[in-house]
């Protein structure tokens, strides 16, 4: 009895450690605008870190900015309020970030989608342009007026890699194929205005194209609304999107920023996590496209064997994508 006595103490011993340890762990996300459950990359980060919640039993603190001036407050109070680590998500975080990181250097700050370069900084970047490589060869594929449209949201540097990358993969597929592009504007609105979205992707359709691309958050809704409406077809980005409108959404170029968000909190808690660049492409599972029960009979085995042989080449070197951050110029 007495030894059995002794197990019990034992192990009421480690469920106070673990519950302790636990109760130590305070993770925490600032969500950028557009919302968490902005059905894009916002929502994917969401979706992570629910899912590492869901498994260790430990809650996030969590912010969604709705403003510009509000990234830095919200970073620099969860490391006030002891969160660690502290995900910041989205390019635009950086500078805020940066600031917050260095005043708080005993703290942990993962960054998806931008580098910051501290000791106390994870930054977590993707090859976008070799995912929407593999969506722009399906569109051209799938177009039978040899018109192809990319919708993009704020213009900056990162979403012209997508579509350099979209417009390369098109061109592979059909070398006669035309890429008609439209960004949605210069401000971070561009990122949440599914009107705009949707007039650019009617604009597009009146000039003969019938499959779109978004990339460009929120306001992508609008574009899949559009391609719905007409008959046409989207393409979604970041999150599976495929599920919006079944019928018209071809496919989606999945952005692996939920497994980016998981995996921060989940080294964390297991003592793994480290600071440095993360360059997520193809090879590494960060980007890909999406195929499921909704899409399936719009992708037909050609069209599949011929972007799963590009993705092999592309994992293998044998396919070079040119990447549009490296010289800010589109090389097809």
């Amino acid at each position: 009895m007495r030894e059995f006595s002794s197990l019990i103490g034992v192990a009421a011993l480690l469920v106070s450690v673990s519950s302790s340890n636990a109760a130590d762990f305070k993770p925490a996300v600032v969500f950028d605008m557009g919302g968490k459950f902005d059905q894009s990359f916002n929502e994917g980060i969401f979706n992570g870190v629910e899912k590492f919640k869901k498994e260790s039993g430990i809650s996030y603190r969590e912010f969604e900015v709705t403003n510009e001036t509000q990234r830095e407050q919200a970073l620099r109070k969860m490391a006030q309020r002891g969160s660690d680590p502290i995900i910041g998500v989205g390019f635009a975080q950086a500078p805020a970030l940066e600031i917050v990181a260095k005043e708080f250097p005993k703290q942990r700050f993962t960054l998806i989608d931008m580098v910051v370069d501290l000791p106390n900084v994870q930054s977590v970047v993707f090859k976008e342009h070799e995912g929407s490589f593999l969506v722009g060869m399906m569109a051209a594929m799938k177009s039978e007026t040899g018109k192809v449209g990319f919708v993009g949201g704020m213009d900056i540097p990162l979403i012209r890699r997508f579509a350099c990358g979209y417009e390369q993969g098109a061109k592979h597929a059909n070398a006669k194929v035309e890429v008609i592009q439209n960004m949605t504007g210069n401000t971070p609105a561009a990122w949440n205005d599914p009107g705009r979205g949707s007039e650019l992707a009617k604009g597009q359709f009146d000039r003969g194209v019938d499959v779109v691309f978004a990339a460009a958050g929120g306001t992508g809704s609008g574009v899949y609304q559009a391609a719905k409406d007409a008959g046409k077809f989207a393409i979604g980005v970041d999150s599976n999107q495929n599920h919006l409108h079944p019928g018209t959404m071809l496919t989606s170029m999945v952005k692996r920023v939920d497994v980016a968000a998981y995996n921060s909190f989940d080294t964390a808690h297991k003592g793994g996590w480290t600071p440095g660049i993360q360059v997520l492409g193809l090879a590494e599972g960060g980007v890909d496209y999406a195929m499921d029960e909704h899409n399936a009979n719009l992708v037909s085995s050609k069209m599949r064997s011929a972007v799963d042989k590009a993705k092999a080449d592309i994992i293998a070197g044998k396919l070079k994508v040119h990447d549009y951050m490296s010289d800010n110029s589109c090389s097809m």
